[in-house]
């Protein structure tokens, strides 16, 4: 039985799902690293121990006729701009979504299969979107440490099991883990290595969430256990909320507008705290942030090195802060035209492409034109490298046999 609850935010009418769009021609073999899953309603059926599985995150109806995700009480439910694939304009808002509304592929795997043969896409980097958020923290916030726990695992064996397993060639396996306690963290981390997953999740600034800020030793475990695993570290823009924003303004359009703000942040804060110097096999992926603004931190941090004085704290005299962005970190392109001639500044290695599939910045099922828009003029081995052979070195995925260009 389908519990009701009231949630206080009147549904409007919706105008149901557009008809499956024409496969696009295909003319670059795409590693999207930025894409989203939407966990079904039996995500978590049957993984949690016998003691707990009550107590499992279900989907409850609301008064309203909305459909939310249960967590300890707590309503959480997909807003609509999440996955506005294959939905009218007039469907894109903040209302919660319900699953009759959205594509299939927001959270079947087989039906995203499909929707990434329509739109040309080999292979998906899939962040959580809905009950977990895009770094996966809400279960290490639970009030019950051993239901969080629990459910972390539950959620990473439910993604092992029906989207990774089903469909190895074709998802690239990335796990969430527990802030709260990076041993254990650390260890999930491990868990989800020996079996195959390449990269974790994590919120970009964990102090906005309440954790320690990323430049304190509680760290230190999660990001051993990366390093020792060949982990790759995913920060997805916005995974600790919007940036803080004036008394008054719009704020789906400031949150919108601000992510390349995020994203700069992200980069200084992830770089000085130290992580890289210190483990230069580190690898860090910024994600939803554009490209815009990285060569003009690589400016300004070659700047505060060489004149200011500014840089006096970095801890590795054997590289500089700008080389180590170079070195440990990768940047995504969504549709970025105006600063893809910054690449060679940025350097063509660190750079990946993403669809966003199915949210509001999302070209899906036109991401092969908005690459063509790109990087149509760019040399072959330049193409190949940002749509593809930068991501399967990255994450260690096979390529299909023929690639593209």
């Amino acid at each position: 039985m389908v519990q009701v609850v009231k949630l206080g935010i009147k549904r409007p009418a919706t105008r149901g799902l557009l008809p499956d769009p024409e496969p696009r021609r295909v003319n670059y073999t795409l590693i999207s690293v930025d894409d989203h899953v939407l966990e079904p309603p039996h995500a978590f059926e049957g993984r949690l121990p016998r003691d707990l599985q009550d107590k499992a995150p279900r989907v409850i109806e609301t008064e309203e006729g909305h459909q939310v995700w249960s967590f300890e009480g707590q309503p959480y439910f997909q807003v609509g701009f999440m996955c506005v694939a294959g939905r009218p304009r007039e469907d894109m808002r903040l209302e919660p979504a319900r699953y009759d509304e959205v594509r299939p592929g927001c959270y079947l795997a087989d039906a995203r299969i499909k929707d990434m043969d329509l739109a040309g896409t080999w292979a998906t980097v899939n962040f959580p979107s809905g009950v977990t958020g895009f770094g996966g923290t809400l279960f290490s916030e639970a009030t019950d440490p051993e239901l969080g726990l629990a459910c972390m695992r539950a959620w990473n064996d439910w993604y092992f099991e029906e989207w990774y397993s089903a469909y190895p060639e074709r998802v690239v396996p990335m796990g969430i883990t527990f802030p709260a306690d990076p041993a254990k963290g650390a260890a999930e981390i491990r868990r989800n290595a020996a079996r195959g997953f390449r990269a974790v999740t994590l919120p970009e600034q964990p102090h906005r969430l309440g954790y320690p800020a990323i430049f304190d030793s509680h760290w230190d475990p999660i990001i051993e256990a990366c390093v020792e695993t060949g982990t790759v570290i995913n920060l997805h823009v916005a995974s600790s909320g919007f940036a803080p924003m004036a008394p008054g303004c719009p704020p789906l359009e400031m949150g919108a507008t601000l992510f390349t703000q995020m994203a700069y942040t992200t980069a200084a804060e992830w770089l000085w705290s130290g992580h890289a110097a210190r483990h230069p096999e580190l690898k860090i992926v910024i994600a939803e942030g554009g490209i815009g603004w990285v060569a003009g931190l690589m400016d300004r941090l070659d700047n505060i090195m060489a004149r200011s004085g500014y840089g006096q704290g970095w801890p590795d005299p054997s590289i500089s802060p700008s080389d180590a962005l170079r070195r440990n970190f990768w940047f995504t392109i969504i549709d970025d035209p105006s600063t893809i001639c910054t690449r060679h500044t940025i350097g063509v290695e660190n750079l990946l492409f993403e669809s966003d599939y199915p949210h509001g910045d999302g070209t899906w099922p036109d991401t092969q034109q908005v690459m063509a828009k790109m990087l149509g003029d760019l040399p072959a081995q330049e193409i190949r490298a940002i749509s593809h052979q930068n991501a399967a070195r990255l994450y260690h995925h096979p390529l299909p046999e023929i690639c593209l260009p």
